[in-house]
């Protein structure tokens, strides 16, 4: 018999990691703050969400940050309120993992297990059903939840203890934000020396400085593709700086950190904070003239 899912944050994420799951046959019911956003989720709607946790065996999180997701836990009419023994409350967000690890605790008085299930793989891989997670907790719990996560990931690793998922997460995000401003560098660098940039992608792609931005992103951008639907860089900054206070608490220098923050601080200063975070080399570029990868004329 399947389990009863809910997932509370319906949105770029959740929604499509949610339609998978009811594509799959199983039964879910989602919640979002944003009755707009609820309303075309393309799942059955909860009034609340005490009555989502009420009606289901696990609850899944896909929340912008852990100023959201404590109090969605925590607060009065939360998760924590109307939890019962035995469920599994499954955090897919993006979230600081201290305040994980009190989350963890919170839950565990009541009985309800908490897996911290960082995800990687953006709004494509959760429509193809290819996410990577990564996840921390109990493993009897991972377990008994992965038939759902089945649904929307093709890899699920088990990384250890409370908040581990969400640390390799963060671990994970600061790599993809580095690529993604560094190589936006290069790219713009290239083009200012006149160099034909599928060209030099090609090379890349086949040599050392090879990545996920390289492969992935820019072989689109310099078409005039964003890529756009994708994680925004107001939340690529926020994953940044995440990264950096993670660091400071486990004693490890970071040179590189900063300098990958003001690229997406400076491109949101500018107006790109609300796009996908690929225009990070829009922002590099608007401060040497307006320049831009694509050939003129090219769809923006």
């Amino acid at each position: 018999m399947a389990q009863r899912v809910g997932i509370i944050g319906a949105g770029n994420m959740g929604g499509r990691m949610g339609r998978r799951v009811a594509a799959a046959g199983d039964p879910i019911v989602a919640y979002d703050a944003n009755p707009q956003t609820l309303a075309s989720c393309g799942m059955e709607a909860a009034d609340s969400i005490g009555a989502l946790v009420e009606a289901v065996d696990v609850v899944l999180l896909s929340l912008p940050d852990s100023t959201v997701i404590e109090p969605v836990v925590l607060g009065d009419d939360g998760v924590l309120a109307h939890s019962r023994a035995g469920q599994v409350v499954v955090d897919l967000s993006t979230a600081a993992p201290d305040s994980t690890l009190r989350l963890h605790a919170a839950l565990a008085q009541r009985g309800v297990e908490l897996v911290d299930a960082g995800i990687s793989g953006g709004a494509k891989a959760a429509e193809q059903g290819t996410l990577t997670i990564m996840a921390g907790g109990d493993a009897a719990a991972l377990d008994r939840v992965r038939p759902v996560l089945d649904r929307f990931a093709a890899k699920v690793v088990h990384m250890g203890g409370p908040s581990t998922g969400h640390v390799a997460k963060v671990l994970n995000n600061f790599l993809n934000g580095l690529a993604l401003s560094a190589t936006s560098e290069v790219m713009l660098a290239g083009k200012r020396a006149g160099l034909d940039l599928e060209r030099l992608l090609e090379v890349l792609n086949s040599s050392s400085g090879v990545n996920f931005a390289t492969q992935n992103r820019f072989p689109s951008i310099v078409r005039g593709d964003y890529l756009e639907g994708g994680l925004t860089g107001r939340l690529m900054a926020k994953d940044v700086r995440l990264y950096l206070e993670f660091v400071a608490t486990v004693g490890v220098p970071t040179f590189s950190g900063p300098g990958c923050l003001a690229a997406f601080e400076l491109a949101n200063s500018l107006g790109y904070g609300d796009q996908i975070s690929n225009r990070v080399v829009d922002g590099l570029g608007d401060l040497i003239g307006g320049l831009r990868l694509q050939a003129e004329g090219a769809t923006t």
